[in-house]
């Protein structure tokens, strides 16, 4: 996200005139030194455009009075100076490493010195970068890029006599650069950011801004809930006497319509009994009858053909679903037929019409 937002607003500030891209740029402004043949010359990232040259056999004032001259239109607190190196002079290995790598690139660099150069971390200058583009799973590309210290020290020497400080050491990529610094963390120029306490301020400014805001929000807020929930308390009083009289109506209604419901909807147990009694053939007999508030009847015995029960049940007008549950088994000691069914109670008939009392007629 940080990269997209990045690279959307350089598109956007790419559309304004030049004289408004320099006010709207804002952040570091990099500055690349070169040196060749004993002359300086510096120019903006990005721009093709160099300063005149200037040797570097000038005196120090001299050579700051030239330089600042070449940067004149660039803000103080925004210079950032970078030395940039020959692409001959820098030695570049592309590497494949874990993801886990990428908080650590500098010190991963360390321990790959020996087996991707001949040299050793005391004997250079080294940065590592990840590349951008795609990568295998689970791995980051990345480029190790080494210049040996006796090709860099003359010129940072140079430049530290001429009382010019550097911010980075790096090699040009076309116009800009290729954005690694060799120079070691403990040897680049220390910068104060005098905006950086009016930000401070402007933003502590801010933040108590939004508190009180989102304090007079909430005191809004509660004035409003308060009057809300004394017109809720009003409504929930008034409820809840409507609430009692209608659990009174409802309780009396209930109580009478319970058992004659309960009768109307549920199966005596008796009539199940009568009616297995009268299908079950002689040589069955049962261990076990339950029946459940689901309705749900557990039926456990012998038979001498426990297999033929299945059919017999279907006939019954209280019992339907019958079933076997697990396997038929053969009792040893009784030579019959062990099983366990289950079934379910038939709801009776709503609004069966009254059986016929009279018996008159022809038989």
């Amino acid at each position: 996200m940080p990269g997209f937002l990045a690279w959307w607003w350089g598109e956007l500030r790419e559309l304004l005139p030049a004289r408004w891209q320099a006010f709207f740029g804002g952040g570091n402004v990099w500055c690349l030194l070169h040196h060749h043949d004993g002359q300086w010359s510096v120019r903006r990232s990005g721009r093709p455009a160099t300063s005149a040259p200037w040797s570097d056999a000038l005196d120090a004032p001299d050579q700051q009075a030239l330089l600042n001259a070449a940067v004149a239109d660039v803000d103080r607190q925004d210079l950032r100076l970078a030395l940039c190196l020959p692409q001959e002079a820098v030695l570049r290995r592309r590497l494949l490493l874990p993801e886990a790598a990428r908080e650590n690139l500098r010190q991963i660099g360390t321990f790959e010195m020996d087996r991707q150069t001949p040299f050793r971390v005391d004997q250079v200058y080294y940065d590592l970068r990840e590349l951008p583009g795609p990568a295998p799973a689970g791995r980051i590309a990345a480029e190790l890029v080494v210049a040996t210290r006796t090709a860099v020290d003359a010129k940072l020497g140079h430049l530290r006599n001429a009382g010019i400080a550097i911010d980075a050491v790096d090699l040009c990529d076309g116009d800009t650069r290729l954005g690694v610094n060799l120079l070691p963390p403990e040897m680049a120029s220390a910068h104060r950011d005098p905006r950086r306490r009016l930000n401070l301020v402007l933003a502590v400014a801010a933040l108590v801004l939004l508190v009180l805001c989102l304090g007079q929000y909430l005191h809004n807020r509660q004035e409003a809930l308060a009057a809300m929930q004394a017109q809720v308390d009003d409504m929930r009083a008034d409820a809840q006497k409507i609430g009692q009289l209608r659990k009174q109506l409802e309780d009396s209604t209930g109580a009478s319509g319970f058992l004659a419901k309960r009768k109307t909807d549920s199966v005596a147990v008796v009539d199940v009994l009568e009616d297995l009694t009268a299908r079950i053939p002689d040589d069955t007999w049962l261990e076990r009858f339950t029946v459940d508030s689901a309705g749900r009847v557990g039926i456990q015995g012998q038979s001498g053909k426990a297999a033929s029960l299945i059919d017999v049940l279907q006939g019954s007008k209280l019992l339907t679903g019958a079933n076997f549950q697990g396997v038929i088994q053969r009792d040893p000691a009784t030579n019959k037929e062990r099983f366990f069914m289950d079934a379910q109670l038939r709801k009776p008939a709503t609004g069966k019409p009254a059986a016929n009392s009279s018996t008159g007629g022809a038989p």
